[in-house]
């Protein structure tokens, strides 16, 4: 495996590759990301991984401060796999040319976590781009728990790349059912319990909550009463409907994004 730090030397590793698989991270990996990189590894000739902490997609300089950083183990998790390259670029390598706030994305970024997080879809579709640019992949894999997430970099890929997969992968949950993610670890072992409940809940419910037998209000409460501190929103969305061109047919689906503690989980169910 090649660890490649900056933009030229990596282009030129990359020279000639038609079939190259990317796998976006932030780093801490865990089994969701893991399964990112098999699958990659299964459809693409080479797989690339990047481990980036992404500035400008942090709302509060706490969060990015305190985003977990776990390298060494990255490595030897990633070593294992036999993944061809991993790039961990410096911020100036990425952002040489400062910024870029113009890059038009589906709309669909101003709800959900959009609505708590202005500008945040826009910093990770600016970084996606970036990396596009760079690695020139034939697919792109992110997760399904990142749903929102992955429906707008799809959205402004297949508009700008036409070439390019953007490639949905199964959400990896832990034995409770809690959504694997890197700020799980920030996360006590009550809180922990806490969010496999309310995983749980929703699960048991969903049929439920989408022929309207229980209100949001109800679930909202319920939620709270299991133990998240604050609730940014919870609601249900037909994925087919969300981003032009529609489709047909009718596919609900919960999402939530919450509080434990000060930690921010978002899941969709």
């Amino acid at each position: 495996m090649k660890i490649i730090y900056k933009k030229n030397d990596l282009i030129k590793f990359l020279k000639h590759e038609q079939n190259l698989g990317f796998v976006p991270t932030m780093g801490n990996i865990h089994n969701g990301h893991l399964s990112l990189v098999k699958k990659s590894i299964k459809e693409c000739k080479k797989t690339i991984v990047s481990i980036f902490v992404n500035k400008p997609q942090f709302n509060k300089k706490n969060d990015f401060n305190n985003y977990p950083k776990t390298l060494k183990k990255d490595i030897n998790l990633l070593k294992r796999l036999k993944v061809d390259c991993v790039y961990m670029p410096s911020e100036k390598d990425i952002y040489h040319d400062g910024i870029n706030k113009k890059n038009k994305i589906n709309s669909f970024s101003k709800k959900l976590c959009g609505k708590y997080r202005p500008g945040h879809f826009e910093a990770v579709v600016d970084v996606i781009n970036r990396f596009i640019k760079i690695i020139k992949p034939k697919k792109i894999f992110m997760g399904e728990k990142d749903y929102q997430q992955y429906k707008i970099v799809e959205h402004f890929v297949s508009k700008n790349y036409k070439k390019i997969i953007v490639v949905c992968c199964k959400t990896i949950r832990e034995r409770n059912g809690t959504a694997l993610s890197s700020r799980n670890v920030l996360l006590s072992i009550k809180e922990k319990v806490v969010s496999g409940h309310i995983y749980n809940f929703l699960k048991k419910n969903k049929y439920n909550i989408f022929k309207n037998l229980l209100t949001l209000n109800f679930i909202r409460r319920k939620i709270l009463e299991l133990g998240a501190n604050k609730i940014d929103y919870i609601e249900i969305l037909d994925i087919n409907k969300i981003i032009k061109p529609y489709r047909k047919s009718k596919k609900n689906r919960i999402f939530i994004g919450y509080y434990l503690g000060s930690t921010r989980l978002v899941d969709n169910i």
